[in-house]
């Protein structure tokens, strides 16, 4: 990804088992007389204590009062943004994990993927954007182009892990700033440079949420 990357994107701001175990011992116990003659022979249990439960939440909902959120216009070029971690990315299929950085400077996506600050938060109503190298650095969108719909993709932030699911990939020109644009839809997008080492296009993976995971 080269220093241009986000040269498209300087805009003012935009429209941000229970699973229980029984056990399994026998309903008949032995003669009292035994117990009392080999005080050896313990009670049995007759339950295991249940594991950590994983439950499914299901979409937010944006408050009455609440509004959408507005992406921020981004930094002027050279500005090296705080080091703030909103997170972590994975994605399963392409066995990535990476930290997620606030902000999509060149100095936060060196540091691995970059979240555009304004946009809805993970596990949030709106659209989450997030950017990354393809081609420099930690190259973390290297082979974003091999999601294929139904994929998987993980973002766990102190909130909770937020379960999205590929819906398409698409490639859009450098000045398609829709796809930052925010709505009343609980959505994930991704994107990087397109092609592989060039800032021609823009590669672009659009998510819908499906869970969060609750431990």
């Amino acid at each position: 990804m080269h220093r241009r990357f986000f040269t498209f994107l300087s805009l003012p701001s935009v429209v941000s088992a229970c699973v229980f175990l029984t056990g399994c011992a026998s309903t008949s116990s032995p003669p009292s007389t035994t117990l009392e003659k080999n005080p050896a022979v313990v009670a049995v249990p007759t339950s295991i204590p249940a594991p950590p439960t994983t439950m499914y939440a299901g979409p937010p909902t944006l408050a009455p009062d609440e509004s959408l959120p507005t992406p921020e216009a981004l930094p002027a070029e050279g500005v090296v943004e705080p080091e703030v971690i909103i997170g972590e990315l994975t994605i399963p299929s392409l066995m990535l994990r990476q930290t997620i950085y606030r902000g999509v400077s060149m100095p936060t996506l060196d540091k691995g993927v970059g979240y555009w600050p304004g946009t809805a938060l993970p596990g949030h109503v709106g659209n989450v954007v997030l950017a990354g190298h393809r081609v420099s650095n930690l190259k973390p969108f290297r082979y974003l182009d091999l999601l294929k719909p139904g994929d998987e993709i993980r973002v766990t932030t102190s909130e909770g892990t937020f379960i999205y699911t590929v819906r398409q990939t698409t490639i859009v020109g450098p000045s398609d700033t829709w796809i930052i644009a925010q709505d009343t839809a609980v959505t994930l997008t991704l994107f990087t440079c397109h092609p592989v080492g060039s800032t021609k296009q823009r590669l672009v993976v659009f998510a819908d949420y499906a869970r969060q995971e609750l431990l």
